[in-house]
C-alpha cells in the first residue's frame, strides 16, 4: 500500500482558506495527484485542506471522505515552564528548551513529560493514533506492536489532505519517532507530498518506509517555489517570523 499525506496549500488563516499563491500550489498539486490511481481520498474538515483537495477531486471527478480527527492538531495546547502566560503548540518550543529535555526525543516518553501530560496530550494523541490505525486496518493493515499484520495485502494508493501538525503525529506513530522531534526539526511546506510504502519482507508482517518527505517537486516543475509557512527565521536579525 502507498500512503500519501499532503499538507494544504499556502494558508490564509484569517478565512481558513488559501492565499492566491496557495491556490496556484493546489492547481500544480492537482496536476500531479490526478495522474495517480487513487483508491481513496480522505480530508481534514478545515477549509484550507478542503480547498486544496477540491482542485484534485474536481479534476478526477472524485470525492473525499471528511475525517474530523484529520483536522490540525492545534487543540492540544501545553504550557512549558519557560513561558509565564499563554500556551504553546506541541511543535513550537524554543530550541534551547526542547533540546534540554531528553524525554521529548523518546518515542514513548515524550507524551508523559509533565507539561505535556497536563495539556492532555496523551489522550489527544491516542485519539489520533487509534483513528489512524482503524483506517489502516480498513485498508488491510492491522497494527501489531511496532509493525502491521497484513490482513489484505495490496498496492492501493490512499491520499490524505491535512496539516503539518497532524502529519507529524501520524508519522511519529507509524515510524516509531517522537512527533515532537518531527515538528521541531522537520518542515513540510504548503502543498508538499509525503509518501510511505508498506514493505512485507516477511510474509504477513509489514512496516512502512518513508520514500519522500515534504516533496514539492510539483511546484518547481510549474515554475513556483515553496511558501515560507511552517518555517522560522533563518537568521536572528531577519524580519522573518521568530
Amino acid at each position: 500500500m502507498r500512503l500519501i499525506i499532503i499538507r494544504h496549500g499556502d494558508p490564509d488563516y484569517s478565512i481558513d482558506s488559501l492565499t492566491e499563491k496557495g491556490w496556484r500550489e493546489a492547481q500544480l498539486l492537482s496536476e500531479r495527484i490526478s495522474k495517480l490511481d487513487v483508491k481513496a481520498f480522505y480530508c481534514s474538515p478545515l477549509g484550507r485542506a478542503k480547498d486544496t483537495a477540491s482542485l484534485t477531486l474536481k479534476k478526477m471527478n472524485r470525492e473525499a471522505e471528511i475525517l474530523d480527527w484529520l483536522k490540525e492538531f492545534y487543540y492540544c495546547q501545553v504550557k512549558p515552564p519557560y513561558i509565564k502566560e499563554g500556551t504553546h503548540l506541541t511543535w513550537d518550543f524554543m530550541p534551547s528548551f526542547f533540546t534540554s529535555v531528553d524525554e521529548l526525543y523518546d518515542k514513548d516518553k515524550f507524551k508523559n513529560v509533565d507539561f505535556m501530560a497536563e495539556g492532555n496530550y496523551p489522550q489527544l494523541y491516542k485519539n489520533v493514533t487509534d483513528n489512524l490505525d482503524a483506517l489502516l486496518e480498513k485498508h488491510g493493515y492491522r497494527r501489531h506492536g511496532m509493525y502491521y499484520d497484513v490482513i489484505e495485502p495490496n498496492r492501493d494508493t490512499i491520499v490524505m489532505f491535512c496539516h503539518f501538525g497532524i502529519e507529524c503525529q501520524m508519522l511519529g506513530h507509524i515510524l516509531g519517532i517522537s512527533p515532537v522531534v518531527l515538528g521541531q526539526n522537520f518542515c513540510a511546506a504548503p502543498s508538499s507530498v509525503t509518501t510511505l510504502y508498506t514493505e512485507e519482507r516477511e510474509r504477513g508482517i509489514a512496516s512502512f518506509r518513508c520514500a519522500a518527505f515534504g516533496d514539492t517537486s510539483h511546484l518547481y516543475a510549474g515554475g513556483d517555489e515553496p511558501a515560507f509557512a511552517a518555517r522560522f527565521c533563518e537568521t536572528f536579525d531577519s524580519d522573518e517570523r521568530h
